[in-house]
């Protein structure tokens, strides 16, 4: 059934002759027209709920551990944010450059949301927020996307959340959603942390699984040592989240739904326990944190190919340098060319770009559409100029 707003045509020859006979500018574009009744109402319902670029006020700025802060965010009008679901994430604008963050508010409270950012050593975006962001200033995001969310006809009432770090901010929003719905999803959250005192949300975390009989929160540190040196008395479980822990604290796993979010290193290994325990893939739901920390490391880069070496760039006109094992996303925006990204993990497809010329080491993150390889699309963000490569961006 066609949507009401559509326009009705009859075929290619009659969508031929509306463009033709619309006004044109002296490159050929059709100029931007200003919607009026319906469409318009129906352009402003769409920007409401899917806006492209938002600027908020940090209305606070809480200290949740040593390297981890939470941001909240408000309009400045007060007005209530878009909806999203729970596990989404929100891209960040800052330093001429984006970062994805997942929202850590519930789906159920509009009138905020709050993001969790851990610091990164060396890391650009983590460090300049943590360390500038106050009270009072404004922040530009996109809206809510993303696919790592909880979706009860497929994942069911009973799941598992194997998280490691920051990996936890997701998690987060889920079992505040099943607090503020009264949800009858049973959640069994497995957190590994560094340390004690690095367990972002520890304390509401503890106190929300004590209130609530459906929700299960187990702390694993690696190192019973503090981030100050400090030995702290932790009698909970130590070191990795192995197969046999995995059984032992959140059950069997029959045909529950695992979802897996924290550093790269964790989703390779989460993987290989998971499958000890001969847990279906198709149960498993990843979330990526970025690109790949080692795209040589894969096998199909190609071999005897130095990944310290440089080559030249060509895109919109200019022509810039960039090693090798950079993603070329990040190269594109040092040089001042800003396709449009979200996830910056291979996922969403947003800085798709095409290879005119060269050969580019797509990594296996990325999720091309069926298509991309044979006419040369890639993601611009899991994507590595192996050659002197030129793109249509």
């Amino acid at each position: 059934m066609s949507h009401p707003l559509a326009p009705r045509y009859d075929g290619h020859d009659a969508v031929r002759a509306d463009i033709d006979t619309r006004p044109h500018d002296a490159t050929g574009a059709t100029p931007p027209t200003s919607p009026t009744g319906d469409a318009a109402a129906a352009l402003a319902a769409v920007d409401t709920h899917h806006p492209k670029r938002l600027r908020l006020t940090i209305a606070e700025v809480r200290t949740e551990t040593v390297s981890t802060r939470t941001f909240r965010l408000r309009r400045p009008d007060g007005r209530d944010l878009p909806p999203f679901l729970a596990g989404q994430y929100v891209g960040v604008f800052a330093d001429g450059t984006n970062r994805p963050y997942a929202i850590a508010s519930s789906p159920a409270r509009l009138d905020h949301w709050d993001l969790t950012v851990r610091r990164v050593p060396g890391g650009r975006i983590s460090n300049h927020l943590i360390d500038t962001l106050a009270p009072g200033d404004t922040l530009t995001t996109t809206g809510p996307t993303g696919t790592f969310h909880h979706n009860p006809l497929f994942h069911g009432e009973d799941v598992v959340f194997l998280a490691g770090g920051s990996g936890v901010v997701p998690a987060m929003s889920m079992i505040r959603e099943i607090v503020d719905d009264a949800l009858p999803r049973r959640f069994h959250l497995l957190l590994g942390s560094r340390s004690a005192d690095d367990i972002i949300f520890r304390a509401e975390l503890d106190a929300l699984a004590a209130a609530h009989p459906n929700i299960h929160v187990h702390h694993v540190v690696q190192d019973v040592q503090d981030v100050q040196g400090a030995t702290e008395e932790w009698t909970g479980p130590t070191g990795l989240l192995t197969a046999a822990l995995i059984d032992t604290l959140a059950g069997p796993l029959d045909g529950r739904t695992v979802y897996v979010c924290g550093p790269q290193a964790l989703y390779p290994y989460a993987l290989r326990q998971l499958a000890d325990l001969d847990h279906p893939r198709r149960r498993i739901r990843f979330e990526a944190n970025g690109a790949p920390a080692d795209p040589t490391a894969q096998p199909h880069w190609p071999a005897g190919t130095d990944p310290a070496g440089e080559v030249d760039v060509t895109a919109r006109g200019r022509t810039f340098r960039t090693r090798r094992d950079r993603p070329l996303l990040d190269a594109l925006e040092d040089a001042g060319v800003r396709p449009e990204a979200a996830c910056r993990s291979g996922e969403c497809g947003l800085c798709r770009v095409r290879v005119v010329k060269g050969q580019v080491h797509t990594a296996i993150e990325a999720r091309l559409r069926l298509s991309d390889e044979r006419f040369g699309y890639t993601h611009a963000c899991v994507a590595y100029p192996i050659t002197d490569t030129e793109l249509d961006v």
